[in-house]
């Protein structure tokens, strides 16, 4: 019998997801993947626009379909796998999005911000901790901040009422040292369970993950078939498999969890990740995922190399939430290159 402990598995397919969807996911795509995820047995089930709760805008793009709606398709098909949501301040209100997500069933609020900035999140954990919802903290583009910065900042998430809290690997930048040391001084010095999400840029998402539960972490982060931003986040069917190989205890029955990634190959055909030059360069200049898409239109508007613009974001240490940057070094790359046609902003 296994004395590991036991793994909170989360399936971020239907959020995540979106990034690489073009936030166009359907209300049948919902359904349908929402019944497989249940059969499955994930702890939870994350759903919405890529950037969470209210993020439906010009700037990250439009949802096809409104939030309430999604939510609403989604709880109707889970029975033991609960509803959950990412939730960044500044995009979500309390009165209008976290109010209308508890009104549609939602159990779980991962209330995200920059892993420097958790102050922003005190509003937004205790008011869904007084409403009597679960709620945990997750400090995205970790990899920007040392490990003691990331200790400090996951304490006041734990003052403000954190049941959880979870690194993201929002670039793929991490290696398993990094997951390691991190991951390890967190889960022990915190009083809550500690959790992963990786993303796959430099093909170490599997990797890492397994770093992350050997120093133990408790919560881990994934999606079908890496259905993600960039190059997509930790594949639950490999995820499944690990847990099972190294004894780890959870709820997944392996061969419908499997049964998942086959369904999302057939539902999202076309849209699923893979690496290539773009997520490679993203994960190297440590530069959020999600950017690989407006990347490319501003380059190809302004005719630069996508490549550079990722290393002169990488450089300006810019993170979600600054996407009106990316025309802006698009624009200064293509003025530096017409008057010096050997500018290379990488050497």
């Amino acid at each position: 019998m296994s004395t590991l402990p036991h793994i909170t598995v989360c399936d971020a397919t239907l959020r995540d997801g979106s990034h690489a969807y073009s936030h166009q996911i359907t209300l049948d795509q919902v359904r349908a993947y929402a019944t497989a995820s249940e059969a499955a047995g994930f702890s939870f089930l994350e759903v919405g626009h890529g950037n969470g709760l209210g993020a439906s805008s010009l700037q990250v793009g439009e949802s096809l379909v409104p939030e309430g709606e999604m939510l609403r398709a989604a709880k109707a098909c889970l029975k033991n796998t609960k509803l959950s949501v990412h939730v960044i301040p500044g995009f979500a209100t309390i009165k209008r999005e976290i109010v209308n997500a508890l009104e549609n069933g939602v159990e779980l609020f991962r209330i995200g911000c920059h892993c420097t900035e958790a102050d922003v999140s005190q509003r937004h954990i205790s008011y869904v901790r007084s409403a009597g919802h679960e709620a945990w903290g997750v400090l995205m583009m970790s990899h920007m901040a040392p490990a003691d910065v990331l200790l400090e900042e996951s304490k006041k998430m734990q003052s403000y009422g954190a049941q959880g809290i979870v690194l993201m690997d929002s670039a793929g930048a991490y290696f398993p040292k990094d997951v390691t040391e991190k991951i390890g001084l967190l889960a022990e010095k915190l009083e809550v369970p500690v959790g992963f999400h990786a993303h796959d840029n430099l093909g170490l998402s599997i990797a890492n993950s397994l770093a992350a539960l050997e120093a133990g972490a408790k919560i881990i982060d994934g999606t079908a078939k890496g259905f993600g931003a960039g190059a997509g986040n930790a594949p639950l069917e490999l995820l499944a498999a690990v847990l099972k190989q190294r004894g780890y205890k959870n709820s997944l029955d392996l061969y419908k969890a499997l049964d998942v990634a086959a369904l999302a190959t057939k539902l999202f055909a076309g849209s699923l990740p893979d690496s290539n030059d773009i997520t490679i360069v993203s994960g190297l200049a440590g530069v959020f995922s999600g950017f690989a898409k407006p990347v490319q239109r501003a380059a190809k508007q302004l005719g630069v190399d996508p490549r550079d613009i990722f290393f002169e974001l990488g450089r300006r240490q810019v993170v979600g939430g600054q996407e009106d940057l990316i025309l802006e070094v698009a624009d200064e790359l293509a003025r530096r290159t017409s008057t010096n046609p050997n500018f290379y902003p990488i050497s």
